[in-house]
């Protein structure tokens, strides 16, 4: 069976750290560690499986123990990796948070093998299993900032996604410049916080709204901005910009939120929900996530 949307990116192991203290640099403080499957196309493929589609990861899984144990993961979360690079002498990525009541404390990713894998997790789009250059892949992708900026230059104006609805999302803001080649494509949609947006737009907006219209400035063709608690904005060209305001939440964790923001949204459109339903099902999703109601 056909997945339903592919999702292009960092499948690994998060490792977070969080303690319900506030923590300043130096912290020495208890808490929980946990370790579960993450990345940003795992965490989007995630939540598309919760609400009852198939995704398809395109990513790039080693073939050691930790990779083994990952690709389990992944098919018991109804997740489909028929299509994901296993490599032989590559190891799976890994990456680890620290949180704290005050948010995000650092984290660092380590999706090397990703990067080094390069244009090999794109095969399948090229070779026939679900698409090539001259019947390209026509629907939803989700695709994360964890490639190389290469790599994400020639998607830009490769013909294997000349067809599709591309989901953008930054890895982080650190990997937010990355995504500059592909605001000139006339099929992508942005999702990014305040911070990336402004990476991306050079802008220096303060809010939600300027941003978005910064971003349909430099030519964007449609984007969604959080700005954690305060208001979010959606715009299109040509359509303006929509405000929606999240729930007031208490917040325990925020890995993840802005993958499940993505997400949430590109369901809600699948089932028909005009712009300003979607921002908001999008924002409750979110919500619900932080506060730990949905999601492990």
């Amino acid at each position: 069976m056909a997945p339903d949307i592919l999702c292009i990116g960092s499948v690994l192991w998060d490792i977070i750290g969080r303690s319900p203290a506030v923590l300043r640099l130096g912290s020495d403080v208890p808490g929980r560690i946990t370790r579960l499957p993450g990345g940003v196309a795992m965490n989007i493929a995630m939540t598309l499986a919760r609400f009852g589609l198939r995704p398809a990861v395109l990513t790039a899984i080693g073939r050691d123990p930790e990779g083994d144990e990952l690709a389990a993961a992944c098919a018991r979360l109804g997740l489909d990796i028929a299509y994901a690079y296993r490599s032989e002498d590559l190891p799976t990525d890994r990456y680890m948070a620290v949180e704290g009541a005050n948010g995000l404390i650092a984290a660092i990713a380590d999706a090397h093998s990703l990067e080094a894998a390069g244009d090999k997790v794109l095969r399948p789009l090229a070779d026939g299993r679900l698409g090539s250059a001259a019947t390209p892949w026509a629907g939803p992708i989700a695709l994360d900032g964890n490639l190389t900026e290469q790599l994400l230059a020639e998607i830009a104006v490769s013909p294997l996604f000349a067809a599709a609805d591309l989901r953008v999302a930054p890895a982080s803001p650190g990997k937010a410049e990355r995504l500059r080649p592909l605001l000139a494509h006339p099929r992508a949609t942005f999702y990014v916080n305040l911070e990336e947006a402004n990476i991306l737009s050079k802008a220096g907006a303060s809010t939600a709204t300027a941003a978005a219209e910064a971003l349909l400035a430099r030519g964007a063709a449609r984007v969604l901005v959080t700005q954690g608690g305060k208001p979010a904005a959606e715009g299109q060209a040509g359509q303006g910009v929509i405000e929606g305001c999240p729930p007031s939440v208490l917040v325990t964790r925020v890995t993840g939120a802005g993958d499940t923001f993505m997400a949430a949204h590109i369901v809600a459109e699948r089932e028909g929900q005009s712009r300003r339903a979607a921002l908001d099902a999008a924002l409750a999703a979110a919500a619900a996530y932080v506060s730990g109601e949905i999601g492990s």
